[in-house]
């Protein structure tokens, strides 16, 4: 759990240290280092005091919430992974990573929260930057414990710095986990305006975390069926965000993703990253994990041997051994490039990007075809350097762009409601819930019509096709696993998750006569592939080994905490 950092972060803090954001995130900070003494002196200190919480203290989180969500989920290949084996220990160095991170968020929120209570300023604006900083305390928790289980709760890193308990603080057992997530947002929710500046966030971002907040918690400790109260607060906090916030889907699905939407309507709580390379973790280096080799001009990219897995492309109803695509779907090409596929809104400025002809073709190419599985991802890519320029202004660099990562959608929203207002019935003919679920599946399916029903079943497989590749997908088995273990088990381990074999030579044949045929001895799935050893307890990821060192409570069953009486805002 990185106790013993907690300190130091805490400790920075309390000095005014370590706080001044990244560029300008919708309100540029101040240059220079300040301190308690001077900062948190006016309206736009506090906003300014916010702002890192949007990017710096996630980085360290941002590749093990792709390797957790999409590779643990089976969403994407990650070859050698243990992420893809569901071998991941506590060395692991992204699990150590995402440890530090998701602390050093909760560090930061705490300790800003407590700057701003005593801070010179408008209450509006001391009430509303209190209430980003409680939001995305609730996102470091939901996180912690959809990952690890059971977790300590610091509620304040000063008060425990104080009493010298950084390295004895115990596990709190997974409902008071969630009732403590619940209370924070509650508290924001209280705090926060209507409507914030463009980007920030506000009530109905808060409203929107906790319908998922209880739509996740609902299962908990159930057996086959789910609280009905959460799902009715699912379903009741979920509508307002519908039908009150003001907010609608981008009618183009592609577009929620491209740097010129980096703070569009649908996208209610994201990471708002700045290409600056004048402090290190306040930018998006995810394209150079995940892009093919030589997307971009400066040779940082490395992700294209891996790729969207075999078994999303099922889910799409997609095959890579064909040469043709069957599009009916646009979220597909909008998720993951596959043969054939031409992208207009990447290089730009050399008339798109077509992704065979790149593979074979281009001078800075990579001359034979990569991935493993016969795609390579689209979400999470910027582009090239003028891409970026024509976007924001402002060139990326090696590993620095300024794409926003969208945690938290509007269609996930209308995703929830539907799931909820199903609830333990299977199915639903509710008109509300199905026109949220159709609102969601028609944009992307424009000859999908209105059904008189949903089920559950609709609702999960819709939830894997919108919400691919962004960070999401492992957590709805995590919540599956709460109350239908086995169900969860048993889809896991029948994926496809391995290669294809002799992709190189059927693209090649395509980059030259524009289609293909298919030799099945010898282009075809891995035959051998071995079925993950999915169980009960692949469900919760273990603490890294070196907390455990200095925690050994963590090693230890849960406590039991009646938060509301032990905590407050």
């Amino acid at each position: 759990m990185k106790l013993n950092t907690f300190k130091h972060i805490a400790l920075a803090t309390l000095f005014g240290l370590g706080l001044s954001s990244c560029e300008d995130f919708l309100d540029r900070p101040a240059e220079d280092t300040y301190n308690v003494d001077n900062f948190y002196a006016n309206d736009d200190q506090c906003i300014q005091g916010v702002n890192p919480l949007y990017n710096s203290p996630w980085f360290d989180f941002s590749r093990g919430f792709f390797k957790v969500a999409e590779v643990l989920s089976g969403n994407y290949y990650w070859g050698s992974s243990p992420y893809l084996t569901f071998t991941v220990n506590g060395t692991d160095e992204d699990l150590i990573n995402m440890s530090y991170s998701l602390w050093s968020v909760n560090a930061y929120a705490n300790t800003i929260r407590e700057r701003l209570a005593t801070a010179n300023a408008s209450p509006e604006t001391i009430n509303t930057c209190i209430g980003e900083c409680l939001t995305w305390k609730a996102m470091a928790y939901f996180y912690l414990v959809r990952i690890f289980g059971a977790v300590p709760i610091v509620h304040s890193n000063s008060a425990d710095i104080a009493a010298g308990n950084y390295n004895e603080k115990y596990k709190v057992q997974i409902p008071d986990v969630y009732e403590y997530i619940i209370m924070t947002l509650e508290k924001a929710i209280e705090l926060l305006p209507a409507t914030n500046s463009e980007g920030r966030i506000d009530q109905y971002t808060a409203k929107g975390l906790l319908a998922k907040v209880y739509l996740t918690k609902s299962g908990y400790g159930m057996s086959g069926s789910r609280n009905e109260d959460d799902l009715r607060q699912a379903a009741a906090y979920a509508k307002d965000v519908i039908d009150n916030s003001g907010r609608h889907l981008l009618s183009n699905y592609s577009d929620i993703f491209r740097l010129a939407n980096n703070t569009n309507e649908e996208c209610l709580l994201s990471w708002h990253w700045s290409p600056s390379t004048e402090v290190w973790t306040c930018q998006n280096q995810m394209q150079s994990d995940l892009a093919i080799v030589g997307f971009d001009e400066f040779g940082d990219c490395w992700g294209g041997y891996n790729g969207p897995s075999v078994d999303l492309q099922d889910a799409f109803g997609e095959n890579a051994l064909s040469p043709t695509r069957y599009n009916g779907d646009a979220r597909r090409k909008a998720t993951m490039m596959m043969c054939g596929d031409v992208y207009e809104y990447f290089w730009q400025d050399k008339g798109g990007f077509n992704y065979i002809d790149f593979c074979f073709g281009y001078d800075g190419g990579p001359k034979q075809y990569q991935s493993a599985t016969g795609a390579n991802e689209v979400k999470h890519l910027y582009g090239n350097a003028n891409d970026h320029l024509s976007a924001l202004g402002v060139s990326a660099s090696s590993q620095h762009s300024g794409l926003s990562t969208h945690l938290l959608r509007l269609a996930d929203i209308y995703l929830i409601y539907a799931e909820a207002m199903i609830g333990n019935a299977g199915s639903t003919t509710d008109a509300s819930a199905i026109d949220a679920f159709y609102q969601v599946r028609h944009r992307s399916v424009n000859t999908y019509e209105r059904p008189s029903s949903i089920t559950w079943e609709d609702v999960w497989k819709e939830r894997r096709l919108e919400l691919a590749c962004e960070g999401d997908r492992w957590y709805d088995f995590v919540r599956l696993s709460y109350y239908d273990t086995q169900r969860a088990i048993n889809e896991l381990t029948n994926q496809r998750r391995d290669v294809y074999y002799g992709l190189d030579d059927l693209y090649e044949e395509y980059y030259n006569t524009g289609s293909f045929t298919v030799n099945p001895d010898e282009h075809r799935y891995n035959p051998d592939a071995v079925k993950p050893n999915v169980t009960a307890s692949t469900f919760t990821l273990p603490f890294p080994t070196e907390d455990v060192v200095f925690n050994p409570h963590l090693m230890e069953d849960p406590i039991h905490i009646d938060v509301r009486s032990e905590f407050s805002y």
